[in-house]
């Protein structure tokens, strides 16, 4: 396809689509990439369904943990699906123009997944805490309503401000270019577009992302400094291997998003280049969901058992 660029001095109303560039700095290697990422959707698709069947059906899963890994999971599920489908699409056809409305629309839906995300594991660290730190209390506090409340909070509390963030974002004009250098619409690479000053809308950016990113993030270490902190008080080694090992995988988890998601949306603007953009974007939207039903699965021995029994197994 020829790529289009609007002229700077062009009127931003003429901007009805954006052209993703994504991968088309590697002509050779558009078939190698389509199969690449068409086996990964399915691995994600399959990994995740599997958690969200046995957490369901199996007896010895209906806890509070695996509810919200069930959670989590279908996020997963949703959070890629964004995503992949349009790469997948652009790849196949060679055709890299997305109107402005469907740029919004996948940008928006972007942010509140990611901001779900954030929530849902900040409250699987709470989870974990109580059961740690509070077993005795932790039916009682861990009750069905109370973890349906914390998910359904953690679904929907993202919604209105990143619905704002985004109105906010396309209320500019764009008139530098309509080429955006990345695999998806992004925030740092549509905010390369605008025109004029846009430190206001990058303050924004931050403070959202403090409140969704790092916010989140604190609550988890706090949990898990107790976590830790109750861990080495228990007497004996088998106590604490079996309680670490209740949280090894979320704490995993963690890092692997929270750490590519930070240097991502809060490191200086100085230091963004597509390139680098782009791969910690791969990371966080789509490396990290394939490996997640693998670290659930293969550090949990119940979750395990369970497979083995839906797939007969002995």
């Amino acid at each position: 396809m020829k790529f289009t660029e609007i002229r700077a001095e062009d009127n931003a109303s003429t901007v009805t689509e954006f052209l993703l560039l994504g991968f088309s700095d590697l002509p050779n290697l558009q078939g190698i990439l389509f199969g690449m990422f068409s086996i990964i959707y399915l691995i994600i698709l399959i990994g995740n369904s599997f958690i969200i069947v046995i957490t369901r059906i199996d007896p010895a899963l209906q806890k509070p943990m695996y509810f919200f890994l069930a959670n989590f999971s279908s996020l997963e599920i949703c959070y890629v699906s964004v995503t992949l489908p349009r790469i997948l699409f652009n790849i196949a056809t060679q055709d890299r123009s997305i109107s402005v409305l469907s740029c919004a629309t996948q940008m928006c839906f972007f942010l509140m997944l990611g901001a779900t995300e954030c929530f849902l594991l900040a409250v699987m660290s709470y989870d974990r805490y109580v059961a740690i730190c509070n077993p005795l209390h932790y039916p009682l506090v861990m009750n069905p309503t109370k973890c349906t409340q914390l998910a359904a909070a953690s679904w929907i509390g993202g919604i209105p401000v990143q619905i704002g963030q985004t109105c906010q974002i396309f209320s500019l004009h764009f008139c530098n270019s309509n080429q955006i250098d990345h695999f998806f619409c992004d925030l740092p690479p549509i905010l390369k577009l605008a025109c004029g000053d846009t430190s206001i809308h990058e303050l924004s950016v931050y403070l959202v992302a403090m409140l969704f990113v790092a916010f989140p993030f604190l609550l988890i270490l706090a949990s898990y400094t107790r976590i830790i902190a109750t861990i080495l008080k228990l007497p004996t080694a088998t106590g604490r291997a079996k309680a670490f090992s209740t949280c090894s995988s979320h704490l995993l988890v963690v890092f692997l998003f929270f750490g590519s998601a930070t240097i991502t949306y809060l490191r200086p603007k100085s230091t963004h280049s597509p390139g680098t953009d782009k791969l910690l974007s791969l990371f966080y939207t789509i490396v990290t969901p394939m490996f997640n039903p693998l670290i659930y699965s293969l550090r949990n021995k119940e979750v395990i058992a369970a497979l083995r029994k839906l797939l007969r197994i002995k």
